[in-house]
């Protein structure tokens, strides 16, 4: 069982990890993180062949197990959870990370769009913490991490939908926080700028140095988790240091 105010939770290793959306860029540098810290990490993706191709990868840094689901979709959300605490015996720490950009003037945004960014970027956080969360009280506690955007703080042109799940998000996020931290469990929120992942339609990536790289991101969840148990970061915002045409 948990006991608040000792530092129990200032090692990563045995703690069994659930990452979202982390078949490539964030989530995947998420989990390579937590498997080199010594932590069971599942991943989850759409489909069956981007999770397996992201499973052999990351298999040299320690104990990984993949499924593929569409957590959009309740029922497939529920499945996961239900899947990776029986694989592992349980789960710890539940990265919210899967993600969805697509954007446009209000006017020009076709609804079944709408519908697809508040579903992943919102009801999909909603649908796997709720799954989590009886599994958290039977292990005495848990971490959760939203990867949110400062999209979630900052609208901007052509953000209709990707703003408003990200604000969404966040507002769930602090709710979710005050709900259950005198239950052991810690929900935090990782704020993002650009960051070098692909993200919003581009096919490479790894060419633009000024953009935060994936890996930093995974290095603030690292340091959010490691710290006590007695201590909630409950948001961090990270931006790039130098971006172009900012003076």
């Amino acid at each position: 069982m948990t006991e608040i105010g000792t530092d129990s939770y200032k090692q990563i290793a045995g703690r069994i990890a659930l990452v979202t959306g982390a078949t490539r860029g964030i989530g995947f540098s998420i989990a390579r993180a937590l498997l080199r810290k010594g932590a069971p990490v599942a991943i989850n993706g759409r489909t069956a062949e981007s999770v397996a191709t992201a499973v052999e990868a990351l298999r040299p840094f320690g104990n990984v197990f993949g499924a593929a689901a569409d957590i959009s979709r309740r029922e497939e959300a529920e499945q996961l959870v239900a899947k990776v605490a029986g694989h592992f015996g349980g789960i710890d720490i539940l990265i919210n990370n899967a993600g969805l950009g697509i954007f446009g003037k209000t006017a020009d945004l076709p609804p079944e769009d709408w519908d697809r960014m508040i579903a992943l970027n919102l009801s999909a956080p909603y649908y796997c913490s709720h799954a989590v969360l009886p599994i958290f009280k039977q292990r005495g506690g848990g971490d959760v991490i939203h990867i949110g955007s400062l999209a979630g703080k900052n609208a901007f042109v052509g953000g209709a939908g990707y703003n408003a799940s990200k604000f969404g998000l966040k507002g769930f996020g602090e709710a979710m926080m005050l709900d259950h931290r005198s239950d052991g469990v810690r929900v935090s929120a990782i704020l993002p700028g650009s960051v070098d992942t692909g993200f919003g339609g581009r096919e490479e990536f790894g060419h633009e140095g000024w953009k935060i790289s994936p890996d930093d991101i995974a290095a603030t969840a690292v340091w959010m988790l490691e710290m006590p148990a007695r201590t909630l970061i409950s948001r961090v915002e990270v931006r790039p240091s130098m971006p172009p045409g900012k003076g």
